[in-house]
């Protein structure tokens, strides 16, 4: 990788910033100066320092965000805001994006990294991840639906959705549920619920297999995922953590 590009992948300017840096003779490689942006190196073998402070690297970046209603889960949009701009600006260097996707008014956990491999295998339809939501239904939600979503509905287009586990956690006018499903068609949720002739009104996003959105995590607000997390997410999808 060229210095320059490792320097600002890591935050110390712009191209044209790191290059100054460099022609100043304030980046050294094991331990020698260096001017030219040119120069190759291996972050995993060589030393680099900028104004004698050493340059951690790291290529992948892996968050974990509670998504408020009100954002885009895109890398950038035309009209409104993005998961993406809300990130700091240190994140943002690593041009990461959203693993999946969550309908805008949706809320709840959404993972976020630059890791493609990973992003690939955790959407794979062949990886059968499960996703958990809670939702709030306008209706009485009944044991007869928890046996439909258990053998799958047919939505409005016809398709015909692989098993749900269906909660109910409390029924009446406006029931409380949570639904686990594999899949990830387009406002499948919502969908579902409409084929049993019932409305979501609210729809969060609480757990992905085993890695739960943590409580911690107020609208709006992201961390790093912790060792065991990503651990976990690399053991489901039969990936190496190379962090």
């Amino acid at each position: 990788m060229r210095i320059d590009k490792l320097l600002a992948n890591m935050g110390y300017g712009t191209r044209k910033e790191v290059k100054a840096l460099l022609k100043g003779g304030n980046v050294r490689i094991n331990g020698q100066p260096e001017k030219s942006p040119k120069t190759h190196v291996d972050p995993e073998q060589d030393s680099v320092t900028v104004l004698g402070e050493e340059v951690e690297y790291r290529e992948f970046i892996y968050l974990m965000m509670n998504k408020p209603g009100d954002l885009i889960s895109a890398t950038e949009d035309a009209h409104d805001m993005t998961v993406i701009d809300i990130l700091q600006p240190e994140d943002i260097i690593f041009e990461p994006f959203p693993i999946g996707r969550l309908d805008k008014d949706t809320e709840g956990l959404l993972l976020i990294t630059n890791d493609g491999k990973l992003n690939h295998r955790l959407t794979s339809p062949k990886k059968d991840v499960g996703k958990t939501y809670y939702a709030r239904i306008d209706g009485r939600v009944t044991d007869e639906d928890v046996e439909k979503f258990s053998k799958g509905v047919t939505l409005d287009d016809g398709y015909h959705t692989k098993p749900g586990e269906l909660v109910i956690l409390s029924s009446g006018d406006e029931s409380e549920i949570e639904l686990t499903i594999t899949e990830g068609k387009f406002h499948q949720v919502k969908r579902m619920f409409e084929a049993v002739g019932k409305r979501v009104i609210y729809l969060k996003r609480i757990r992905m297999g085993d890695l739960e959105l943590d409580p911690e995590l107020d609208l709006g607000e992201y961390r790093e995922l912790s060792d065991d997390e990503l651990n976990y997410l690399f053991s489901i999808t039969n990936l190496e953590n190379t962090e």
